[in-house]
Parts: C-alpha cells; sequence; structure tokens
C-alpha cells in the first residue's frame, strides 16, 4: 500500500494541471470572446502622440477663455440626442482599417462618430490656434467646433500609397460639431445637416480629384436642435446638430504658429501664448521631426533644417493653390486658421466650384470686399506664407524666408503651366508659346461666358490635325470644334445677369466722384480696385443691353473659332514626323480625360442632396458620393439624381427649415425643379444659391 499515496499524489498534480490548462484554455477563449464581441470602432488603437509632445492646457473650467501656455485643452465633447447615420466614406474611413459596412452596422456607431460616446484610447481635445482673418490679425481662434479625439494607428497592411503623404503611420480624427470648446467664442459649438454634408462631400470630392486634402469619414444627424438665422434678417429656425468625422495625418496649421505673435500693429490684438517662445520652438520641432522626417534627418544645423522646412510648406503651398485653380475650387476664407502646414486643403466652409468662369468669381457671399476671389488665390496664398514666416522668427531668420518666399511665385507658374498643359492635352513638347495659348483659352471662356469644368472636359473632342488634312477639312473641323464649345456658352440673359454691378447707382457714382475728389478719404471708404471692377461691369452691361441673342452667338463663335485654330496649329506641332497620330490621340483623349473633371461639386448639386435630406431622405447625399468618388468616368445609372425638390415648397415628409451658418440658403421660387445630369451646367435656380 506504501505505493498508492505517490500515485495518489501524481494523481491528483495531473488533475489539478489539467484544470488549470482547462481554466486557462476558458479563460483565452473568454478573453477572445470578449475581443471579437468588441466592434471595428472600439478596436481602433489610439497612439496620441500630439497630446504628449506638446503642452497641453487641463483646465476644466467651462466656458470661453484665454488659453495660455498650451497648444491644446482638454475638452469634453456634448451629446447629441439620437445620432444616425446619414452617409459613410468607404475610402476614407479604410485609412483607418475600418470597414464601411461594419461601421454602419454597429449600433453604436453613431455614437462614436458625433462624439456622444467616446472611444477607448480616444482623449478629446481642441487646438489652440489663432489667425489673420480678411487680412486682419484676429488674436485667439482655435477649434470652436471641432474636437481632436485622439491619433489612430495605421492597420500594418495599409497601402504605402495612403502613407505617401503621412510619414507617421497614425490618423488624426476629429468630429467637427461636437460641442462648446474653450474657443466657441459667442458661438454653441454646433454645426447642422447643411454644413456637415457640404463639408463632408467635398472633402471627399478634392481628394478623388488628386488635390491634397484632409478627408471625411462621415457625417452624423441627431434629433438635438440649434437655431440659426442664415440671412441675419431676424426669422431664425430650428436646425438639426450634424457632426462630421475628419481624418488628416495632423490638423495644425499656419495660424498654430500665431499663438505666439506680439501685439498687432492694426489690430492691437497679440496671441495667448506671446512670449513663450519655447512653445513655439517645441511646436516647431515636433512638426518637423513628426511630418517632415526627411529634412529632419538631413540637416544638423537647425536654421538649415527649418529653412529647409518652410521651402517644403511653400513648394506644397504652390502646388496645391495651382490644382485649386486647375480644377476652377474656390476655397471662399484662405485666412492664416485655414491654412494647413502640410499643404492640404483645409476647413470646408463657404467654398465653391465655378460654373460659368470668372476671375473674380467670389464664392463667399460675405466677401464683401473681394479678398478672396478665384484669381487671388494664389497671391493670398503667398501673403499667407510670409504670415507664417513671421510666425516662426527667430526659428526662421528674416532672410532666409525672403529667399523662400521669391521661389514661390516661379513654383506656382511651373506647377500651373504643367497641369495646363495636361488639361490642353499638350503632351510631348514645352514651348513658350504655350503659356499665351492658355491665357487666350481663359479669357475666350471669361468673354463668352463658358462653362469652366465642361468646357475642358470637352477638349478632347477636337482632333489633332493630320498631315493630310486640306483647307476644306480643316474648316469643317473648326467648324465642328466651334460648334461645340459654344453648347458650353452663357446666354445673353446670363451674362446680363453676371455682369450688373453689386454696387449700388448711387454709391458707384459718389465714390467715383470722390476718387477724383478726394483721394485719401475714398482710400478709407473704398478702394480702386473694387472701383474698377464695378466701372468693368457697367460697361459691358451697356455693351450687352445694345445686343440680341443671335449677336452674341455671333461674337461668341468668332472669338471661339480663333482660338481654336491657334490651338489645333500647336496640336499640329505635337505630330512630328514618324509620330503614330492615331496612338498619340488615344494618348491625349486618355491624358486630358482623367486631368479634366465630368462631374464636381457644384453648389446645385450639393443643395439638391442638403435638401433631399433634410426631407429625410439620405440617399441623394450617398448617390453624389459615389459619383465624386469617380469624378473621371461616366458611371452607368449615375447620371442624373433619384430626388428633386421644388423651391421653397416643401414635400411631404419631415423636414427642417433651410439656411444654416456658414452654408447655403434654398431657393425661393415654386417652380418644380427638373432632372438635371450631375455634369450638366447649373439650372437656372441655382443662381438663388447663397454661400456665406
Amino acid at each position: 500500500m506504501a505505493f498508492i499515496a505517490p500515485l495518489l499524489t501524481r494523481i491528483n498534480i495531473f488533475y489539478s494541471g489539467a484544470t488549470f490548462r482547462r481554466s486557462l484554455s476558458h479563460a483565452g477563449m473568454v478573453d477572445m470572446g470578449i475581443s471579437m464581441s468588441r466592434s471595428s470602432l472600439e478596436r481602433l488603437q489610439f497612439d496620441n502622440v500630439a497630446l504628449r509632445k506638446l503642452p497641453l492646457d487641463l483646465s476644466t473650467e467651462h466656458g470661453v477663455r484665454q488659453v495660455r501656455s498650451a497648444c491644446f485643452s482638454k475638452v469634453q465633447p456634448t451629446p447629441v440626442k439620437n445620432p444616425r447615420f446619414v452617409a459613410v466614406s468607404g475610402p476614407a474611413l479604410a485609412l483607418l482599417g475600418l470597414d464601411a459596412e461594419d461601421v454602419l452596422k454597429d449600433p453604436l456607431g453613431p455614437e462614436y462618430l458625433s462624439g456622444s460616446k467616446v472611444m477607448a484610447g480616444s482623449e478629446p481635445a481642441a487646438h489652440c490656434y489663432c489667425g489673420h482673418q480678411f487680412g486682419q490679425f484676429a488674436g485667439q481662434l482655435g477649434d470652436g467646433a471641432a474636437c481632436y479625439l485622439g491619433e489612430v494607428k495605421a492597420p500594418p497592411d495599409q497601402n504605402p500609397e495612403l502613407l505617401h503623404e503621412n510619414p507617421t503611420g497614425r490618423w488624426e480624427i476629429q468630429v467637427k460639431g461636437a460641442g462648446l470648446t474653450p474657443y466657441s467664442r459667442q458661438a454653441d459649438g454646433r454645426k447642422v445637416l447643411r454644413s456637415s454634408i457640404r463639408e463632408f462631400l467635398c472633402s471627399e470630392a478634392v481628394f478623388a480629384l488628386g488635390v491634397p486634402t484632409t478627408r471625411a469619414g462621415s457625417v452624423v444627424t441627431s434629433d438635438s436642435r440649434v437655431m440659426r438665422d442664415i440671412a441675419y434678417d431676424g426669422n431664425p429656425r430650428m436646425e438639426r446638430c450634424s457632426i462630421v468625422l475628419r481624418i488628416s495625418p495632423s490638423f495644425i496649421r499656419f495660424g498654430s504658429f500665431e499663438i505666439f505673435k506680439r501685439a498687432d500693429e492694426v489690430t492691437g490684438r497679440q496671441g495667448p501664448s506671446y512670449g513663450q517662445d519655447e512653445i513655439r520652438t517645441q511646436m516647431l520641432d515636433y512638426v518637423i521631426e513628426t511630418f517632415y522626417p526627411e529634412i529632419h534627418q538631413s540637416h544638423s544645423d537647425i536654421r538649415e533644417r527649418n529653412t529647409a522646412f518652410f521651402r517644403e510648406v511653400t513648394v506644397r503651398t504652390a502646388r496645391l493653390v495651382a490644382q485649386w485653380q486647375c480644377v476652377g475650387f474656390c476655397h471662399g476664407v484662405l485666412n492664416t486658421d485655414n491654412m494647413s502646414i502640410l499643404g492640404l486643403t483645409l476647413d470646408y466652409g463657404p467654398f465653391g466650384f465655378m460654373d460659368r468662369f470668372d476671375p473674380d468669381f467670389i464664392c463667399n457671399a460675405s466677401d464683401n470686399s473681394g479678398r478672396y476671389t478665384y484669381q487671388a488665390q494664389p497671391s493670398i496664398c503667398h501673403w499667407n506664407l510670409a504670415r507664417l514666416a513671421e510666425a516662426l522668427d527667430p526659428d526662421l531668420p528674416p532672410e532666409l524666408a525672403k529667399q523662400v518666399l521669391d521661389e514661390y511665385l516661379p513654383l506656382y507658374n511651373a506647377f500651373y503651366l504643367n497641369n495646363m498643359r495636361k488639361k490642353l492635352g499638350l503632351l510631348k513638347k514645352k514651348e513658350p508659346e504655350d503659356e499665351t495659348l492658355i491665357t487666350e483659352f481663359m479669357q475666350t471662356m471669361h468673354n463668352t461666358g463658358a462653362d469652366f469644368t465642361n468646357t475642358f472636359r470637352s477638349l478632347s473632342q477636337i482632333s489633332c490635325p493630320i498631315q493630310e488634312e486640306g483647307e476644306e477639312d480643316e474648316c469643317e473641323a473648326n467648324k465642328q470644334a466651334t460648334e461645340l464649345l459654344l453648347q458650353q456658352c452663357a446666354s445673353i440673359d446670363e451674362l446680363k445677369g453676371a455682369n450688373r454691378p453689386t454696387m449700388d447707382p448711387r454709391e458707384l457714382s459718389m465714390l467715383l466722384s470722390m476718387a477724383q475728389s478726394n483721394p485719401a478719404l475714398f482710400q478709407m471708404v473704398s478702394n480702386r480696385r473694387t472701383l474698377v471692377q464695378q466701372l468693368e461691369k457697367l460697361s459691358r452691361l451697356k455693351e450687352l443691353m445694345d445686343t440680341n441673342e443671335e449677336q452674341l452667338r455671333t461674337k461668341q463663335a468668332e472669338d471661339w473659332t480663333r482660338w481654336i485654330k491657334k490651338y489645333r496649329q500647336r496640336l499640329a506641332r505635337e505630330c512630328e514626323p514618324g509620330v503614330d497620330v492615331k496612338a498619340l490621340q488615344e494618348e491625349r483623349v486618355c491624358v486630358m480625360n482623367n486631368t479634366n473633371p465630368r462631374v464636381v461639386l457644384r453648389n446645385y448639386i450639393a443643395q439638391n442632396a442638403i435638401e433631399a435630406a433634410e426631407n429625410g431622405d439620405f440617399s441623394e447625399v450617398q448617390r453624389v458620393l459615389k459619383v465624386l468618388e469617380k469624378p473621371f468616368s461616366v458611371q452607368e445609372g449615375l447620371e442624373q439624381p433619384n430626388w428633386v425638390g421644388r423651391g421653397g415648397v416643401d414635400i411631404p415628409g419631415e423636414r427642417d427649415e433651410t439656411g444654416e451658418e456658414g452654408n447655403t440658403s434654398g431657393s425661393a421660387g415654386a417652380e418644380p425643379r427638373v432632372l438635371v445630369p450631375y455634369d450638366s451646367k447649373p439650372p437656372v435656380w441655382a443662381n438663388e444659391i447663397c454661400v456665406t
């Protein structure tokens, strides 16, 4: 029996070990089950480097305040009632390793992506920055409605191309419209459905056009409401609180460095962290080391490093604005606080894609001075770069900054000319005369009131001359090309409307008299450029009043025929002896049709989707998103909207009132709208859309 005790001991050990192993295995299965039960949003991995590297204001004080000695402030998003998805962008969410269908099916998805529920690892904060607004230093601004949630690690299998402009391997995510922050000023930290839809759609549209931009992953609306008086007429309306998920490597901007600015000579305002030079240097080091690692590694001398950084920001900014100009995009509010330090399109407020080409196009109805016109954008970006250089002094000495700033215009011109050659299909040669040809093309578009997007798109249908082409063939080809472009020209009534002075005739007469009799007083109340523009409009209008539709068409045909002859002569020089003309033409058409979009987010397209959403139908937002994701392609079955409203007339179903901050107001007429294809010139009712 002596052997029994040891045997029992071994048996007990065996069973204890087996039990332990079973328990361990069971615990592992439980943990795995918990992990698997978590949604993809709950499994996001955060690594919030910015909050570790830059000063963070930990104050829990409520309300708006000046935030000193900090780049971020901890905040808590304000939940909304019954959040629900309007739309999500699959390609944008994929940056975070998320599947759009999984997110849509997640019952907590709208709560997480509206900031109503905070994800594990998220550290909500608001960014502090200043800015020059419409040319004047405004002091502290900051994220008044946006809320940093954190930085999400990109999945290990992320396409390297997606990380080309993002060396960090992390994506900062924000919710815009998530409630009050210390920087909300007189606002409520909320955004409404229309502004959210416009930002969501345009972020993804601009990306699809190949233009660097921040992204938008989703738009959520809710039953929470805020009051807005879009027309500023004393008739405020209640609107649904809505939130956009924004994605970018970083939302740091030029104005981020202006929190250290000394008292401004004009406004008397100064940055909240004036005198805290060590924080400015800390933020500059962070930006260069994190987002420009090659520059950081290539320069041991700090001044050389900082100069190289500023040069790269200048290059990216010049390239960006050249791309805007080439797709007819107007930002609307190019303040220094809306300029990305990474050269991205940032903050979609009162943006606009041009319809009829007009160099003086203003997409922001509140831009009374015309500071941010289409043609002014390149020079405004240069001005903003100069303000950034001032903010970086003495880390970036002024004499070195000036050398870089002097490089801006040649850089911009080179980017612009290169893009325009592709848009015109000039692929084989670069001739000095090309710049003149492009300038004359733009002038002809302006004179004839041609549609910007569609006219460029039509150019690929103009044939290259062949060596055997006789005079009669040339005339016929020129005639066909002219008829093609005439389809995109404005009518007499459209041109009259476009050339009516926006200034009251009595005011115009008074200013004209003042400019002659009292120039000093005139400079105080107006400027010569505005007066000249108004007089030019008046002169053009008088000319149009003496012209009928037939005469206008004849003049437009003459203008286009003159340009087309020069254009086809230039195309002929692409076809050197021995060149396969057919292959060249095919290549040319392919390049042009992948450079000149078929569809852009025109205001009427956005407005139609907005009004559908306000009536409870989100399908038009989702449909427009699909179209904009492939702007260069014809998409069968997606040629035109499914939803058509009536201006100013309620359609059965739940509806919000139109009008919202920083966005569009609906048309007032009661005429039914017709189905207008997405690639069409704008319908008549689009003229009533006002973006502020």
